[in-house]
């Protein structure tokens, strides 16, 4: 039998759910034994289930295609087979919360790659190199859960990655407000161009809920742990605006800070290349060796040229300078689909793993 814990995929259908089986195909720690999704998929095989919908650049993994899909609403059969299941399920809110919550109090461990449990008072949302220690909360969610393995861990919205790495290396000089602007990508709505034909060559200055996200996300990250809750930080107060770009993958971000502390152009680029966190400590498999890296081009980072630095789970920093209005500004890139979704959710299950808060059955 292998020594691999045993995964589950709720909502492996989609696009989000396929980037879990491609990042997870021969994962030293994890194994995809369960697939879940919708009633109509289940009962199919997975590459039947999927059909002609494989969004993945590469192949659907051959110890997968056979696996039959289960209906993601039989929580107790799926959990009986599985050490624990990343959640990537498309449903309302409401729907979400109530499922994730259904497979936590059925002993099973929730990474979830959904907005519903970001902000539960009890539930730790994650990026591993900045917040780690956030996931200590588990043991009060585990109390009002009334479970002694179960818990929900989420990951944040995949834009604020471009940039929140950033203002965590530069903490010490108190960052106190920012504006950002965001390009996202079309895979960040599921999409790819054959589906959404009509981005090519189009720009949509709207995406649903993202500027709240992207501006109230990085304060949770950066909050801190008082009694049974997480409590935001006040600071830094960042506005936001959010839009859609003819571009599959990665989301840049256009950056402007003001600081307490004015640092020297200098002193933030070696914060940033020498900032890690706990993933680079334990070795985590996925973790990449440098989590940001600073490009002293001037036109870089450039999605074609970097968003799979550090196979799509590091940062890249460019264009840093001082600003007439604000002290600098910055562009950042991040891979939205790996290190934005499914990747960053693999990276949050290995610290779990490996802090004793995910084991085997």
């Amino acid at each position: 039998m292998s020594e691999k814990l045993r995964v589950g995929i709720l909502g492996g259908t989609g696009m989000v759910g396929q980037r879990f089986i491609s990042l997870l195909e021969n994962h030293p720690w994890f194994e995809v034994t369960v697939i879940a999704a919708s009633p109509r998929s289940a009962g199919k095989k997975y590459i039947d289930a999927v059909g002609d919908r494989w969004k993945m650049t590469t192949p659907m993994p051959e110890a997968v295609k056979n696996i039959v899909v289960m209906n993601v609403n039989e929580v107790d059969k799926v959990a009986a087979q599985v050490d624990f299941v990343f959640s990537a399920v498309d449903m309302t809110k409401d729907e979400i919360r109530a499922i994730e919550e259904q497979y936590a109090k059925a002993e099973t461990p929730v990474v979830s790659n959904n907005s519903a449990h970001r902000w539960t008072d009890d539930v730790p949302m994650v990026v591993p190199e900045i917040n780690a220690d956030h996931i200590e909360i588990i043991n009060k969610q585990r109390e009002r859960l009334g479970t002694k393995r179960g818990f929900i861990a989420v990951k944040p919205n995949c834009s604020i990655q471009s940039y929140t790495p950033a203002l965590a290396a530069w903490a010490e000089f108190e960052p106190y407000e920012v504006v950002a602007s965001t390009y996202q990508a079309i895979s960040g709505a599921g999409k790819t161009f054959k589906d959404w034909p009509e981005m090519v060559e189009n720009v949509i200055p709207y995406i649903g809920g993202e500027e709240e996200k992207s501006e109230q996300e990085p304060l949770r990250i950066f909050g801190h742990i008082e009694g049974n809750k997480i409590v935001k930080a006040n600071e830094p107060v960042i506005t936001c605006q959010c839009i859609r770009i003819p571009v599959l993958n990665g989301h840049t971000a256009s950056v402007f800070v003001k600081f307490r502390k004015k640092p020297t152009k200098e002193q933030l680029i070696e914060k940033l290349v020498n900032y890690s966190g706990e993933p680079q400590k334990l070795g985590l498999p996925s973790a990449p060796k440098q989590f940001i890296r600073y490009m002293e081009e001037d036109n870089r980072p450039q999605v074609k040229l970097d968003v799979d630095y550090e196979n799509g789970m590091g940062i890249s920093i460019g264009r840093l300078r001082e600003d007439t209005v604000y002290d600098y500004k910055f562009v950042g890139l991040s891979h939205n689909t790996v290190r934005g979704a499914a990747g960053g959710a693999v990276l949050c299950a290995e610290l779990l793993k490996a802090k004793g808060f995910i084991d085997r059955k």
